[in-house]
């Protein structure tokens, strides 16, 4: 399992997720915290591609061996990508939650949501 990290470039929301905004386009998982406080990921049920998120609201189930947690948007859109790799190998989320451990790609429907979101050093603040 990997080191405490909260790297510098995301967006983070309080109900500890994360966001990768590269222009109208947003990578989304779950962070380091979170993925620790579920224990062994072993499913990830995915939104279907095509299908509108909306922040603040749940779109996605990750179980663990402890429970099964519903996964919030941390920003509005549309899925274009569902990372496929977690089918076989949910327990990537674990292991690398910022890089092979993504959960899906959206286009961003109101880019002005990211406004909203805490930095890496509020978003730690927020944990303690």
């Amino acid at each position: 399992m990997a080191e405490a990290s909260y790297p510098d470039d995301l967006k983070y929301h309080a109900e500890h997720d994360w966001a990768r905004i590269d222009g109208d386009v947003a990578t989304l998982g779950i962070t380091w915290y979170a993925q620790d406080q579920l224990g062994e990921v072993v499913f990830f049920d995915p939104p279907e591609v095509g299908s509108s998120i909306t922040k603040d609201s749940p779109y996605a189930e990750v179980e663990s061996v402890k429970a099964v947690s519903d996964v919030v948007a941390p920003l509005s859109g549309e899925i274009v990508e569902v990372n496929e790799g977690l089918k076989d190998s949910p327990e990537q989320i674990n292991e690398d939650s910022y890089g092979e451990g993504w959960l899906v790609k959206i286009k961003l429907s109101e880019p002005s949501e990211a406004d909203s979101l805490m930095d890496a050093d509020s978003y730690i603040q927020s944990l303690s």
